[in-house]
């Protein structure tokens, strides 16, 4: 049996195709043609009106905030269920990221949470989509209105995924997309700034290019410092092909939450990824959490994959207990459970049903092992 890998990403033919054109074309006066293809395509997906190609979510995120003004002595609200390239881009600005728990049922952040760690210093809330799943938009957005702060969208994990029809990453002051090989959507690595706010994509546009304004006539002269988060035009090559087959790559990825859904929900103590009535999840990454009371661990199930030889992928530590966020004074214990009884499923587009047969079943011979039978 070969081994089976968490995730991987989609590529053929038609991306080698325009990867060869851009290699062999892609120069002088065609050097930024397909950015500006892939920029386009990806803006007509998202319903905005403004996309930025970046080299990565992070960066994406750094100069979002960066046009807002995000600084030091400014506090910024985010789930402790997170991976730090949520929080980074927070201190490189030397704003300080606060941490809040995260619900119970979504692993995302936790309105009621926000509302109560609002200070006079607070100036934007990062809402992250975990793994698919989906923030409640309507109540973050309806507590930025009434503060007067700005709603970010770390949509890294959520290409596919939609609150009350709009593409998520598409509601807030801006979004941000991952575009790394273990994404739905890829382009080895890179990422995607959207928004419809024409003021701040203008600022963050001129912070993209070592803060020369566009259209300036004036040659190599910056108005101020800014940043150098250009997505090549090789990558976004790969990026314009892989939008082309969005829609086949995310009802994969949706396709094979089912499968793993439908064999596992019935076995008692078991949740996953949830979808609202009024949502749609991408499903980037299947995920099970196990009630507490069904004893099984992150760590059993770490053990059982590595005896089959399937990837495990660990469910996001807190971030205040990384060393560098240690001495933060956090009060969050649904973040640090879930981290204790959750993991991540393998799921790829070219998975075959005998792959997540193989998953199912150490799943439940764990499961067997701790007396929960199928409902």
């Amino acid at each position: 049996m070969s081994r089976i890998h968490y995730t991987k990403p989609s590529v053929g033919e038609l991306e080698a195709s325009y990867v060869l054109d851009a290699v062999q074309n892609g120069w002088g006066e065609r050097c930024y043609e397909y950015i500006t293809r892939f920029e386009k395509a990806f803006a007509e997906h998202m319903g905005v009106p403004y996309a930025i190609a970046t080299s990565s979510c992070t960066g994406a995120l750094h100069m979002g905030m960066a046009a807002l003004e995000i600084g030091s002595g400014d506090e910024v609200i985010l789930g402790n269920t997170n991976w730090i390239a949520s929080a980074a881009p927070i201190t490189y600005l030397g704003a300080t990221p606060v941490f809040v728990d995260v619900s119970p049922d979504s692993w995302c952040l936790d309105p009621e949470k926000v509302r109560q760690a609002i200070t006079p210093r607070t100036k934007a809330i990062v809402a992250v989509h975990l793994y698919g799943n989906l923030c409640d938009m309507d109540a973050l957005l309806a507590i930025g209105r009434e503060f007067g702060i700005a709603v970010i969208e770390d949509a890294a994990e959520a290409i596919g995924s939609q609150w009350r029809a709009k593409p998520a990453g598409s509601l807030g002051t801006f979004g941000a997309f991952s575009f790394h090989g273990t994404k739905t959507l890829t382009t080895g690595e890179g990422g995607m700034f959207v928004t419809s706010d024409r003021s701040v994509y203008e600022r963050v546009l001129t912070l993209s290019n070592h803060g020369r304004v566009n259209g300036s006539t004036r040659q190599f002269w910056p108005d101020f410092i800014g940043f150098k988060y250009k997505m090549s035009n090789l990558q976004a090559a790969i990026g314009c092909a892989q939008i082309e087959r969005v829609n086949d790559l995310i009802e994969r990825k949706r396709a094979i939450f089912a499968n793993y859904a439908s064999a596992l929900l019935e076995i008692p103590g078991i949740s996953m990824n949830p979808q609202p009535d009024h949502s749609r999840n991408g499903y980037w990454m299947p995920t099970l959490v196990f009630e507490e009371s069904t004893g099984i661990t992150r760590d059993t199930l770490i053990e059982a994959f590595k005896t089959a030889d399937i990837d495990a992928r660990v469910f996001f530590w807190p971030l205040s207990s990384l060393p560098m966020f240690s001495a933060m004074d956090v009060d969050t214990p649904v973040a640090f459970s879930l981290s204790e009884r959750a993991i991540n499923l393998p799921s790829y587009h070219d998975m075959t049903d005998s792959d997540q047969q193989r998953v199912i079943a150490v799943v439940r011979a764990v499961c067997a092992s701790r007396g929960l039978g199928l409902l």
